[in-house]
């Protein structure tokens, strides 16, 4: 039997040649052909007996990857001694191997025996699990070959334009399909409280970048510092430390803001309205107004940000630049408002002066005091973020394009301001990008960048709404392990047909975003609605129709998309390809000895071939040409 032939039979097909040959037949698709491959070798080669391969669930000999990791420090008013400074949480949660590559594969765990840490101890990894991993193992097969071989290098990348959010979505999903186990560790000592999770901090607390600026050049990542001021005459100072990108021909490569906002803002500063920044184009923004305003940055300059506070509360906002004063960009009525320092930078690395101790980089104006010397009754901290896993909290919201699950989430958000939600979705990213870049080149760099940086929220303290379609069960799963030790809930956003058609609707005509129909009905093929699984989740949430009516009626999804889908093309068979040679009047053909021996070790005499052709004895055509 030849490889392709193997590669074609079904996960039940290979189950069962692999028991006739007395071998194990448990595991993915992939494990399988590969074991029936091996055993039909061993059958030609003449060997006596066929070793059997047992599937251990056992961390990879071979070194793994390391778990991306945050090392971080909050920013801080008080000594370096003492900025920053939290106790390392130690959760007993369990430990399994993760590694992170371009091909992953899954390791067979809910068929053999508990091991020691590993996180289904429970027991309640039941037959469901397996009929889940099979059924859409072999729906994603079939909507794969559906769409064809457009992973092939070869392709043109054009077909890919004009796909939308839901097609790079479900493309990320599909990673999941084969992943390896979760390494889960604790969290890291020190965590920014409110920040991008692609802002990376410096391990003084002082200097920050964005984390993905090499692969997403197009992020823009912000932070919002620990403290805040609400009276007299504060100030802080930002320098411009480099430049990180490389990018040729684009118009604004790296940008930098610097300014004040309130805590409940967006972390884009100058996006909100209570959000007041200097960029360094030499604008003032404020409410996504942009003004011009003092002069561009440059490599090494230093940005003063001083707020004045009157005392019936109205707040005069001034910048200066390497000591020099531009001018009050911004003057605000009495609100009792509290303001904090805040950086927005793009491919660049900023650094903040907050060490008390040292002197200022330039004098400050006569009567401002750096925010870093302010005393403990003059300042006001953001909220405490969680620091153990068990006080966080991770919801996954699970539905078809379309059927309102952002704003669901962002409902959610404004009904409980005090879990300072981080909201992980596609649409959040592209916020973060605010310019430059074809829209479907954004769209794939977001649900890359979506995918580390749900690895990332996992190892870092806080609360967690991940908005995507989350409709494999392969993909839930890996993303719920990921979470171990947090409080779990999915949220399926599952409305009726004609509900649920009026909202597509009016998401693409909003957005402009256009899901094509086959592509819809291929995600309602694949689509698997989750169930309650004690070891994966502490609470499950239909929040439009109930369970029941919400599976009959993916049923009826499923059915009808298979009806309307084209039939799957059946692969042809590839012609054999015909060589002729030229003749050789005048000179002795090289040997054939290699390719013309026979069972016997008789070697065929080229003195006996027509100079002119040639018999092809691997073709199924017989003759001579």
């Amino acid at each position: 039997m030849k490889l392709t032939d193997i590669k074609k039979l079904k996960v039940a097909e290979l189950r069962s040649k692999l028991q006739e040959l007395g071998l194990d037949n448990k595991g993915l698709k992939a494990e399988l052909v590969g074991r029936l491959w091996s055993a039909c070798e061993a059958r030609q080669t003449g060997e006596d007996g066929v070793e059997e391969i047992k599937i251990q669930h056992v961390p990879s000999p071979t070194p793994s990857e390391p778990t991306e990791t945050v090392d971080v420090r909050a920013p801080s008013s008080s000594p370096p001694t003492e900025a920053g400074v939290t106790a390392r949480c130690k959760v007993d949660c369990p430990s399994r191997e993760f590694t992170d590559s371009a091909t992953q594969t899954e390791t067979d765990t809910g068929l053999t025996p508990p091991q020691p840490g590993s996180e289904f101890t429970s027991g309640c990894v039941s037959v469901y699990q397996e009929e889940e991993e099979e059924e859409e193992e072999e729906e994603v097969e079939e909507v794969e070959m559906q769409q064809g071989d457009a992973e092939d290098p070869g392709e043109d990348r054009r077909a890919e334009l004009g796909r939308g959010r839901a097609f790079y979505e479900f493309k990320e999903e599909i990673r999941y399909k084969r992943v390896n186990a979760v390494k889960i560790t604790d969290f890291p000592c020190h965590c920014t409280d409110d920040s991008h999770l692609h802002f990376e901090v410096g391990p003084d607390g002082a200097r920050g970048q964005p984390r993905f600026w090499a692969r997403f050049p197009l992020l823009w990542s912000g932070c919002r510092l620990t403290y805040g001021a609400f009276q007299g005459r504060v100030g802080f100072e930002v320098r411009l430390e480099r430049t990180l990108s490389n990018t040729q021909g684009e118009m604004d490569p790296h940008g930098l803001r610097a300014g004040w906002s309130m805590t409940n803002t967006s972390l884009l500063l100058g996006e909100d309205e209570l959000s007041f920044a200097y960029d360094g184009r030499g604008k003032k923004v404020s409410g996504g107004t942009e003004e011009e305003f003092g002069e561009p940055f440059s490599v090494g300059d230093i940005i003063g940000c001083y707020a004045s506070f009157s005392t019936d509360g109205a707040v005069e906002l001034s910048f200066h630049k390497n000591g020099r004063f531009m001018g009050v960009a911004f003057s605000l009525g009495a609100s009792g408002c509290t303001l904090f320092p805040h950086v927005l930078c793009k491919s660049c690395s900023v650094r903040l002066h907050l060490d008390p101790t040292a002197p200022p980089w330039y004098p400050s104006p006569p009567g401002f005091t750096p925010l870093a010397s302010l005393s403990a009754g003059q300042r006001v901290r953001t909220i405490f973020t969680p620091t153990s896993r068990a006080q966080c909290e991770m919801l996954l919201i699970v539905g078809l394009p379309g059927s309102g699950k952002s704003h669901w989430a962002r409902t959610h958000m404004k009904q409980h301001p005090e879990k300072q939600y981080r909201l992980l979705g596609t649409e959040e990213l592209l916020t973060c990008m605010m310019s430059g870049g074809q829209r479907d080149s954004r769209l794939q760099q977001a649900c890359q960048c979506l995918t580390d940086l749900i690895k990332m929220a996992a190892q870092t303290p806080g609360n967690y709404i991940l908005d995507q379609c989350n409709i494999l069960f392969s993909a839930r799963r890996h993303k719920l392990q990921l979470f171990t030790g947090f409080r779990r809930r999915a949220v399926v956003v599952f409305p009726s047909a004609d509900e649920w058609r009026r909202r597509l609707s009016q998401h693409q005509t909003s957005d402009g975003d256009q899901i094509p129909e086959t592509a819809l009905l291929k995600l309602q093929v694949s689509c698997c609605l989750p169930e309650q699984q004690c070891d994966l989740l502490e609470e499950l949430q239909y929040v439009e129709l109930p369970q029941e009516k919400a599976q009959t009626l993916l049923q009826e999804y499923k059915d009808e998309a298979r009806r309307l889908l084209p039939p799957v093309p059946k692969q042809e068979k590839k012609k054999p390809r015909l060589y002729r040679k030229r003749p050789h009047p005048h000179s002795v053909l090289p040997s054939y000895r290699t390719q013309w021996t026979g069972p016997h070790g008789q070697c065929w005499n080229p003195a006996d071939q027509d100079q002119a052709c040639y018999y092809y004895r691997d073709s199924s055509y017989e003759g001579y040409w």
